[in-house]
């Protein structure tokens, strides 16, 4: 089977709007969560999101475009324009029928669905748009993105709420290694932060209200989390082959050297509290790399900061790893980004890959009180020099969803 690598970054939250402000942001432990801005938040429980700032999509595609596009489809156009400029493939030297591009979303155009059935409920059903069902599939982003580049290979979008990204990139792994393409665009894009999709998480009561102090409200592990804030952006990658990889003297920042997934079957959206199927799945991924646990150098949690959410995975962490797994250094850079749901995978193996690329590993911010059920080591507060040569990153989705992908520098 072919080895895999990533050849090509692109990413938007939060904290960046390119990789390197991105890394730059995670070496310094820099919080993106603020008040919400996106629409008047006064009647909600919960005000406070990681917005994406000073995002100018004109620096990438036309003004009819960038205008015309629904936020989730122009973060991931951005981001593949990004990362096809940082891997710099030619693209006519490219059978476009071996490049493919996978990408996911947990919820897609829920904005233009949004306002469309403000519009039908007000003015009728001849003045709903005609780009209403384009626009709000979550397929169109890998659509788009096909289209943008010539891309004629495997094209398909995986949603599977917060785990929907890694599926993304192991499917897209998986293709490669079996011989069905040389070069993939994967991860994923997400705008969830509208007024049904945020009224619809404050009714759950999976977010944080800690609305008085924002910069504090997405703390993973903390005694005190009261539940996740949520991002918005997105995280492309290009993987190739190395065959073809070498062959155009690529750089290479990462082998993807396993990949494994498992389903709880317990719950709608809550984990099992022994964390069983997250274990099962990093073990899965592992043993697809033939790696042992102590190969492992870091570990990109999941890392809501809801209450059960953290307390499983530290338990999944601790069961695969034995004694291990307090040596083992464990963040969740979802306190400095909030939650990208179906985005969140691929902008966290993104840290990974800055984390091995620049010697550190990132930190967990807001880690003030220890919670006696987590007691690893969840890198507090402040980014730690470390050499990561083998690094796992994890992702689960509502449903029961578990992914982990392993990756190794070469």
């Amino acid at each position: 089977m072919e080895r895999v690598v990533i050849t090509g970054i692109g990413v938007v939250n939060a904290i960046g709007n390119t990789k390197n402000e991105y890394w730059d942001a995670l070496a310094c432990g820099k919080n993106g969560i603020g008040p919400l801005t996106y629409f008047d938040a006064t009647d909600y429980r919960t005000q406070i999101a990681g917005e994406v700032k000073n995002f100018q999509p004109e620096a990438y595609l036309d003004r009819k475009a960038a205008s015309r596009f629904p936020l989730f489809i122009q973060y991931a156009l951005v981001a593949a324009m990004m990362a096809h400029e940082d891997a710099g493939l030619e693209l006519d030297t490219l059978n476009p029928y071996r490049a493919g591009v996978q990408i996911g979303s947990g919820v897609g155009g829920i904005g233009v669905l949004e306002e469309n059935a403000r519009i039908l409920a007000e003015r009728g059903p001849k003045r709903v748009s005609p780009f209403l069902v384009p626009y709000m599939i979550i397929n169109m982003a890998a659509g788009q993105i096909s289209i943008h580049f010539d891309l004629k290979g495997p094209n398909s979008a995986s949603v599977t709420a917060c785990a929907t990204a890694n599926h993304s990139i192991g499917e897209s792994f998986r293709l490669i290694q079996q011989g069905y393409a040389d070069v993939m665009f994967t991860g994923g894009a997400e705008s969830a932060i509208t007024p049904l999709s945020f009224a619809g998480f404050c009714s759950m009561r999976a977010m944080s209200a800690r609305n008085h102090e924002p910069e504090r409200a997405s703390r993973p592990f903390n005694k005190d989390r009261d539940g996740f804030v949520m991002g918005d952006g997105a995280g492309i990658l290009i993987l190739e082959s190395l065959t073809h990889a070498k062959k155009r003297g690529a750089h290479i920042y990462a082998e993807v050297a396993g990949f494994g997934m498992t389903s709880d079957a317990h719950d709608m959206v809550s984990p099992p509290e022994n964390g069983e199927g997250a274990a099962k799945a990093m073990e899965f991924a592992l043993r697809d790399a033939q790696l042992p646990v102590d190969a492992v150098d870091y570990i990109n949690a999941h890392g809501t900061s809801t209450p059960i959410g953290d307390i499983a995975e530290t338990n999944a962490i601790k069961t695969l790893f034995g004694a291990r797994a307090y040596q083992t250094p464990v963040s969740s850079t979802k306190s400095m980004v909030g939650h990208l749901l179906g985005a969140a995978g691929a902008v966290e193996l993104i840290a990974c890959l800055g984390g091995m690329a620049r010697g550190f590993l990132p930190p967990t911010i807001n880690y003030e009180v220890p919670d006696e059920a987590c007691d690893l080591d969840y890198v507090p507060n402040e980014s730690r020099d470390a050499e990561i040569n083998v690094a796992l990153s994890n992702a689960f989705g509502f449903g029961g969803h578990n992914t982990s992908i392993a990756i190794r520098k070469l």
